[in-house]
C-alpha cells in the first residue's frame, strides 16, 4: 500500500537493534547448529504436522479424548503459526521457492481459520512500516483499536465474526480514509481486494462449518434447559458424522489458538497513541504470569514478539533463546513491560469528547 512512509528509527530504536543483534550473534556463535536454518524450520514443520496427524488418528481410533486432542493440536498449530510468520519474512528456503511455498501451503491447510498467508505477507510488511496506524490492517483485523467489551471478546477468537460484526466499517472506512488523504486510490482498491480474498474460499467454508456446529449445540442446550427437544431432520443430524471429527481434530484447536494469539497480540501492540516509525512505542512485552495459559497456545508470543519488531531476521526459536538478555535491553531503553493500561486506553479512545 502506498501510504506515506513511516519515519526512520530513532536513536533509541537503533541502539536496541544493535544490542539485540549482538546478543543474537553471540547465541548463534555458541550454537553452531543454528546455521542450519532451513533444516530446523522444515524439521519443526514436519514435527508439528506429524503431531497434529497423530492426534487425529488417536482420536478417530477412540484412544485420545477430544479435550486432549484440542489442547495438543492447538499447541502444534501454534508452532505452525510461528513458522508461517518466519516464512512470510522469507526465513526458510528463500532460494528454493518450491519448498518455501509448499511449507506456506502446509501451515495454511493445518490452520484453515486464518487469513491466506500470501495475502498476509503483504499486510505484515505494511504492519512493520505502519504499526498502530489506521492502515495497519493486520492488527486492526484482530481487533486492535476496538473498544473492549463482549463484542471484541467474541471477535478476538473468531475471524469471520470479526468480519461480519464490522461489515459496515469495512465497507465505509476505506473511503473515509481516502477522502482524508490517508490512503491513495490504489490503496482503496487494494483494501477492497484484500477484503475479498483474505478468507476465500477456505476460511469462509471452515468458519461456516464451525458456526453451524456451535449453533446446533447451543440450540440443543437451550432446548434441554427448556425441557424440550428439537426434532432435527435426518439430513441435519447425519452431517455430524463428519463435522464432529473435523471440529475436534482441526477447527476447535485453531479456534482456541486464534483466541489466545489474538488476545495477546491485540493488547501488546499499541494503536493510535504511538509515534509513527518509533518502534519503542509500537509494542510492549506482555508476559504477566496470569497470561501463561494463553501464551502456551501462541508459543510465548507476548514475551518475544517485541524483540522481532527490532530485529526481524531471527526465527522464532532464536528469539526464545535471546529473550532473557533481550528483555534487559528493552527494559533499559524504555520499552514497556506488562502495561495493562492498554485495556483502559482502548476504551478511552472511543469516548466522545464532552461539550465545553
Amino acid at each position: 500500500m502506498a501510504t506515506a512512509p513511516a519515519r526512520g528509527k530513532s536513536a533509541t530504536d537503533k541502539k536496541i537493534q544493535r544490542d539485540i543483534i549482538a546478543i543474537s550473534d553471540d547465541i548463534r556463535q555458541r550454537h553452531g547448529w543454528l546455521k542450519h536454518q532451513n533444516a530446523i524450520g522444515f524439521g519443526i514443520f514436519a514435527l508439528a504436522i506429524a503431531g497434529c496427524t497423530l492426534n487425529a488418528v488417536l482420536y478417530l481410533q477412540g484412544i485420545m479424548p477430544a479435550w486432549a486432542v484440542i489442547l495438543l493440536t492447538a499447541f502444534w498449530t501454534s508452532l505452525l503459526h510461528e513458522l508461517e510468520h518466519d516464512l512470510i519474512h522469507w526465513m526458510y528456503f528463500k532460494n528454493n521457492k518450491l519448498v518455501h511455498h509448499l511449507m506456506m501451503l502446509g501451515v495454511y491447510l493445518w490452520r484453515p481459520t486464518t487469513i491466506n498467508p500470501w495475502v498476509r505477507r503483504h499486510l505484515h510488511f505494511h504492519h512493520h512500516k505502519h504499526s498502530g496506524s489506521e492502515t495497519d490492517l493486520e492488527e486492526r483485523g484482530i481487533t486492535n483499536g476496538e473498544k473492549w467489551g463482549l463484542k471484541r471478546l467474541i471477535m478476538v477468537g473468531d475471524n469471520m465474526l470479526a468480519v461480519y460484526l464490522r461489515a459496515v466499517k469495512y465497507l465505509t472506512e476505506p473511503l473515509k480514509l481516502y477522502r482524508r488523504g490517508v490512503i491513495t486510490r490504489k490503496d482503496l482498491k487494494n483494501f477492497r481486494l484484500i477484503g475479498l480474498v483474505s478468507y476465500n474460499p477456505l476460511g469462509v467454508i471452515v468458519h461456516a462449518i464451525w458456526h453451524f456446529f456451535v449453533l446446533y449445540h447451543l440450540l440443543n442446550g437451550a432446548a434441554w434447559l427448556a425441557g424440550i427437544s428439537i426434532p432435527w431432520p435426518e439430513v441435519v443430524t447425519s452431517q455430524f458424522t463428519w463435522i464432529t471429527p473435523l471440529v475436534v481434530v482441526l477447527i476447535a484447536p485453531n479456534m482456541l489458538r486464534t483466541f489466545c494469539l489474538h488476545f495477546i497480540s491485540s493488547n501488546m501492540h499499541y494503536y493510535g497513541d504511538n509515534e509513527p516509525g518509533k518502534i519503542t512505542e509500537q509494542c510492549q512485552v506482555l508476559n504477566v504470569w496470569w497470561l501463561w495459559p494463553l501464551q502456551a497456545f501462541c508459543f510465548n508470543f507476548g514475551s518475544t514478539h517485541a524483540i522481532h519488531h527490532f530485529v526481524v531476521r531471527d526465527p522464532f526459536y532464536v528469539r526464545q533463546m535471546t529473550a532473557k538478555r533481550a528483555h534487559e535491553v528493552l527494559r533499559e531503553n524504555g520499552v514497556r513491560f506488562n502495561d495493562l493500561g492498554t485495556f483502559r486506553r482502548a476504551n478511552r479512545m472511543h469516548e466522545k469528547p464532552q461539550a465545553a
